[in-house]
C-alpha cells in the first residue's frame, strides 16, 4: 500500500508527465529549430547549433520595433481589460449577493461559443455596414459610414478588450472575496467612509488579484495573432503575425523559431522584473 506521500507523489505524475509532453518538449523543439545556422531543410547535423537566427533578428530593427509595439499594445490592453473587469468583479463580490451564480454564469456565457465566432462577431459590429455606423449615420453623428473603425489598430485593441475582461475578472473576483469583511467593518467604525474604505482598504487587499489579472492578459496577447488578421489589416500588424507568416508563408522554420524564442523571452524577462519589483507576499498579507 501507498503511503500518504506515496500516493501524492503517484498523483503527481501525471501531470508532470502531460506537462512535459506537451510544453517542455515542444518548447525544446522550438529552441532546437530556432538554432539551425540557415533557413531551409531542418538539419541537426554539421553547423548545429548556431546562433545566426538570433543575429539576424537583432540586426533586423523591424522586427524588434513590432516587437516593442507588441508589447506596449498588450500593455495598454491588459491595463484596460483589468480597469474595466474590476468593476464587475466588485459588483459579483459585494453586491450580487445571492445571484452570484446567476451573474458568474452570464459572465462565462461567452466562453460557449468559438474564439473566433466572437471576433467575426466584432468584424460585422465595426464593418463599414456594422450596427455601430449604423447607429452612427442614424443619429448624424457622422455623414457616412467609417471606415476607421475596422481593419485598423483601434479595431485589434477593442476586440481584445472585450476578449479578456471576463478573464481579467475572475482572479480580481477570487481575490475580492477572501477579503475578510472585518476589515471593513473595523474602518467603518473608525469614521471611514465607503470610498474611503474601498481605496484604503478593498483596493490593497485585491491587488494581487489584479495583478494575476494584469498578467493573465498581458502574456497571451503579446503573441496575439488571430485577431489583428481577421480585423487588424495592415495597420493593425502585430508581432505573433510575422512569427506565423515565417512558419507558413515564407516556410522559414528557423528565423520563425529564432523570433517566437525571443518574444518569449522578452516576455518572462518583463514579467520576472514585474515580479521582482513589486512584492506579492506583502500584497497578500
Amino acid at each position: 500500500m501507498l503511503g500518504r506521500r506515496g500516493a501524492l507523489a503517484f498523483l503527481a505524475v501525471p501531470p508532470y508527465v502531460w506537462m512535459a509532453l506537451l510544453f517542455v518538449v515542444p518548447l525544446g523543439v522550438v529552441v532546437a529549430v530556432s538554432l539551425q545556422p540557415a533557413s531551409g531543410p531542418i538539419d541537426f547535423g554539421s553547423g548545429w547549433p548556431d546562433t545566426n537566427q538570433f543575429q539576424q533578428v537583432i540586426e533586423t530593427p523591424v522586427y524588434l520595433r513590432q516587437l516593442g509595439f507588441s508589447v506596449a499594445m498588450a500593455l495598454g490592453i491588459a491595463v484596460t481589460a483589468t480597469v474595466l473587469a474590476y468593476p464587475i468583479a466588485y459588483f459579483l463580490a459585494f453586491r450580487a449577493r445571492h445571484r452570484t451564480a446567476t451573474f458568474l454564469i452570464l459572465l462565462l456565457l461567452p466562453f460557449a461559443t468559438s474564439f473566433l465566432l466572437r471576433i467575426m462577431a466584432w468584424r460585422l459590429l465595426l464593418g463599414r455596414e456594422g450596427a455601430i455606423n449604423w447607429v452612427l449615420t442614424t443619429t448624424g453623428l457622422v455623414d457616412e459610414p467609417s471606415t476607421l473603425l475596422i481593419y485598423s489598430r483601434a479595431a485589434v485593441i477593442i476586440t481584445l478588450i472585450y476578449i479578456w475582461i471576463p478573464f481579467a475578472a475572475l482572479p480580481i473576483y477570487a481575490a475580492l472575496q477572501r477579503i475578510d469583511r472585518g476589515h471593513l467593518e473595523a474602518a467603518a467604525d473608525l469614521g471611514a467612509g465607503p470610498w474611503t474604505r474601498f481605496l484604503r482598504v478593498t483596493v490593497p487587499l485585491s491587488l494581487p488579484g489584479v495583478l494575476a489579472a494584469l498578467f493573465m492578459v498581458f502574456i497571451p496577447t503579446v503573441g496575439e495573432y488571430v485577431t489583428p488578421v481577421l480585423v487588424g489589416g495592415p495597420d493593425g500588424v502585430m508581432y505573433g503575425q510575422l512569427v506565423q507568416d515565417f512558419f507558413t508563408r515564407a516556410g522559414n522554420w528557423p528565423l520563425g523559431s529564432a523570433l517566437a524564442v525571443v518574444m518569449l523571452g522578452t516576455t518572462v524577462a518583463l514579467v520576472a522584473v514585474a515580479v521582482r519589483v513589486i512584492d506579492l507576499r506583502r500584497l497578500a498579507t
